[in-house]
């Protein structure tokens, strides 16, 4: 039978968010590189009794992640909205889901997705527009390649395509049926015609 992506995509403000990542080696350099890269000005803060250097050039590139060298307690959820568990410990991230559920805080726990509230899939990013990539953890290196692909497909005009049509959407006149009218005929443009479906389809 063929499985269905049932997760929900949504799109945090982490600036006005707590983000807490526990852990200092690879595997929370990773996690730390990704946020940074999407949400530069993530509010986030790294537990950790030892940061790698990785850690540590991420962390001195920015002003808004935390560093806290120390062990993990439960006391580091205070206040917190969101948790990534990177220790590479099992023992320890499990006890940091655990005390995370207590809470009532979403988790995520790195390569364990039976243990994660949601997954930190690939983004593409033009200017405004955002992407997010989800194979409901089958392939990540699939959603990695595919990233790659749209990054190459998607014009570097876009973002001024945003614009103009943003300008073009406050100038026009009457409702909201024939506002989306408008901007429906203005975007058809921007569809994939037929022949370029296919290469999707392979």
């Amino acid at each position: 039978m063929e499985t269905q992506n049932n997760l929900f995509p949504v799109f945090l403000k982490l600036s006005s968010m707590r983000v807490l990542i526990v852990g200092g080696g690879n595997v929370a350099a990773e996690k730390l590189h990704f946020l940074m890269k999407s949400s530069p000005n993530a509010n986030v803060t790294v537990v950790t009794k030892v940061a790698s250097e990785k850690v540590l050039n991420i962390i001195k590139s920015k002003n808004n992640i935390r560093l806290i060298i120390d062990d993990y307690k439960k006391s580091h959820l205070i206040g917190i909205d969101i948790v990534i568990a990177a220790t590479e410990v099992e023992s320890t991230n499990l006890l940091i889901w655990n005390d995370s559920k207590s809470e009532q805080i979403i988790v995520n726990v790195a390569d364990t997705p039976e243990l994660c509230d949601f997954y930190m899939g690939s983004i593409v990013t033009k200017g405004d527009l955002k992407l997010a990539i989800s194979t409901n953890g089958t392939s990540p290196t699939f959603a990695k390649r595919f990233r790659q692909v749209l990054e190459a497909v998607l014009p570097d005009t876009l973002p001024a395509t945003l614009k103009n049509l943003h300008s073009i959407r406050k100038t026009l006149s009457g409702d909201f049926a024939n506002k989306v009218d408008s901007l429906n005929k203005l975007t058809e443009v921007l569809t994939l015609n037929q022949k370029e479906n296919e290469l999707f389809k392979r």
